[in-house]
């Protein structure tokens, strides 16, 4: 892997020298603490000062709709047309594992082509980052990233160690190889391994994620689910924020007098009630309880086994998002039977009284 330097004056100069012929999306912030993905048509937008964005990159590559095809009578075509030339850039490490573990989930048994098809015209660069009270991807191991980008952007404060990790990301460089210094200095690494000490020891939440599987397991039928059920809104906030979560339903909306329809996707999430419901008025998870199961099952079990990694990367979207703090920091606390002071416990106790 080679490793590059950047001063923070050339950034823009290299982000306008490689995104002539792609969208370039970037973090651009959204009110006082809140910042999202979008376009970047001014790079004085960009705003890298910032721990999470409100939706993962992977509304990116997937949109919460798209079309898939046109179908007739006799025949189908594909539409690709939310697939173009991208560059993301700013993805922070556990954002790049949510993609990585999107990757497995899409190649599974049959290759999906509208997410593949858009993965590999997308340019990943990330960026590092600094944690709150809400991350917990150092208890993932996700807090460091090994693979899964073309560059990635270490802040060292007036400059950037550049990481390339692909030939993608090398053919970037050599766009404009005369920003870059490809010489690192003893205090460049110092500078460097003294960042990531210090980035260590601010995590702040933790949780004992080795344990959950078997937890799970061993809690399928505890009376938690009936608790957290009885305080979840079912609103799906948690879902349609998390990395990893790929529910969509699909839609069939016919042309008027063209004698095709669009058939697109759009996301779903399991959360909520009509999700698992099927013709006949038989819904299999009607209850809040059996879905908010199904949710954590897939986060912190069953994606283990089929793709060798889980499905919660730590991002702390999840708890940052949900009105009722049930996330994966208070549900696995809960599940090894510690005391939790969250919003659904102390309304529960409110309750039984």
């Amino acid at each position: 892997m080679k490793i590059v330097k950047l001063k923070k004056d050339n950034l823009f100069p290299f982000l306008e020298a490689i995104s002539g012929g792609a969208e370039l999306w970037a973090p651009v912030k959204q009110g006082p603490e809140q910042h999202t993905f979008q376009v970047i048509r001014d790079f004085n937008e960009i705003d890298l000062d910032y721990t999470r964005t409100i939706l993962p990159p992977n509304q990116i590559i997937t949109p919460p709709k798209f079309n898939m095809f046109q179908a007739t009578k006799t025949e189908y075509t594909p539409d690709f047309s939310h697939v173009s030339k991208k560059i993301i850039f700013g993805i922070h490490p556990c954002d790049i594992h949510g993609l990585l573990t999107m990757d497995k989930f899409y190649r599974y048994a049959i290759d999906d082509p509208y997410f593949l098809e858009s993965r590999q015209n997308a340019l990943i660069l990330g960026h590092s980052c600094w944690p709150d009270e809400h991350c917990m991807c150092k208890s993932m191991n996700t807090h460091i990233v090994k693979e899964g980008y073309d560059l990635f952007f270490t802040d060292l404060k007036d400059i950037y160690i550049v990481w390339i990790g692909s030939t993608r990301g090398d053919d970037l460089i050599r766009i404009r190889p005369d920003l870059f210094d490809k010489e690192l200095t003893d205090q460049d690494i110092q500078r460097y391994m003294q960042r990531r000490e210090d980035r260590d020891e601010a995590f702040t939440c933790e949780i004992d994620f080795a344990s959950m599987p078997d937890l799970m397991e061993l809690r399928y039928n505890a009376p938690l689910w009936e608790e957290l059920g009885a305080a979840c809104l079912a609103c799906g906030s948690c879902s349609n924020v998390c990395p990893t979560c790929n529910c969509y339903n699909v839609e069939d909306r016919p042309v008027l007098g063209q004698g095709l329809s669009n058939i697109s996707r759009c996301w779903d999430a399991c959360t909520l009630e009509n999700y698992s419901a099927v013709a006949g008025g038989e819904n299999f998870r009607e209850k809040r309880a059996e879905r908010l199961k199904l949710w954590y099952t897939h986060k912190l079990q069953a994606y283990i086994s089929k793709y060798g990694t889980p499905a919660c990367v730590g991002c702390g979207r999840c708890a940052a998002t949900c009105p009722v703090d049930i996330n994966v920091k208070t549900v696995a606390d809960a599940l090894k039977g510690e005391e939790v002071d969250a919003f659904w416990t102390r309304l529960n106790k409110e309750v039984t009284k």
